[in-house]
């Protein structure tokens, strides 16, 4: 059994049974207050635990460390997280409106969607979802970046694509960039994964977000 469909059928069995559990989990790592700088674009993070540093320290996850080394770039960079555990698209279109009035972002990244395939959702619900979360946040004048998922092919070769071909649509139909998976390749090394197996621990952390960083960067400081 390769590595990678390991990784799937782990994350099936977690979504199944941690799941219900994390969904109760809402909070944000930044406030307002925490983000009055004068930095001159602002990114706001808009995640599932993947972004919120499941099983974590705040300063030790992919998001914090991207902040980190926009610190130390001629252009500065202000990074808001607003990414909880267990979050699907469904309560990322519903927070998603406070979010945009409470810290006018420049710039958005949607890194959700996972949770909504773990879960079985309509992936039609999820791309309208996506696709109505795109335009909400265009209409503030801010630039949208969607995030690349990847779910277990337990559900079916049908389904499987079909969600994979979702992510593809809504970056092409609203013309903005698709980032690619960023455990793509952290997912086939076990020193880079937490014991359950599904999400990056602390030591994948700051490989997440060099890369992350080398995605963004280019399409944030034009």
């Amino acid at each position: 059994m390769g590595l990678l469909h390991q990784y799937r059928r782990r994350l099936l069995v977690w979504a199944i049974l941690f799941l219900p559990l994390l969904a109760f989990s809402d909070h944000l790592y930044a406030s307002a207050d925490d983000h009055k700088t004068s930095a001159q674009f602002k990114l706001l993070v808009l995640g599932d635990s993947l972004s919120a540093g499941y099983g974590l320290a705040q300063h030790q996850g992919w998001v914090s460390l991207l902040q980190n080394l926009w610190n130390h770039d001629e252009v500065k960079i202000d990074v808001i997280n607003a990414a909880i555990s267990g979050e699907t698209t469904d309560g990322g279109l519903a927070r998603l409106p406070r979010l945009l009035q409470q810290h006018s972002p420049t710039h958005v990244l949607i890194e959700l969607g996972g949770n909504d395939g773990l879960q079985g959702h309509a992936v039609q619900k999820t791309k309208a979802n996506l696709d109505t979360m795109v335009t909400m946040a265009k209409q503030t004048g801010a630039t949208v970046f969607i995030q690349d998922m990847e779910i277990p092919t337990n559900y079916g070769r049908r389904y499987t694509q079909m969600f994979a071909d979702a992510f593809d649509s809504v970056a092409k139909e609203n013309d903005i960039t698709l980032i690619p998976f960023f455990l793509q390749d952290i997912a086939l090394d076990p020193a880079l994964m937490q014991k359950d197996g599904i999400h990056p621990n602390a030591e994948a952390q700051p490989v997440i977000a060099e890369f992350m960083k080398q995605q963004l960067t280019p399409l944030i400081v034009k």
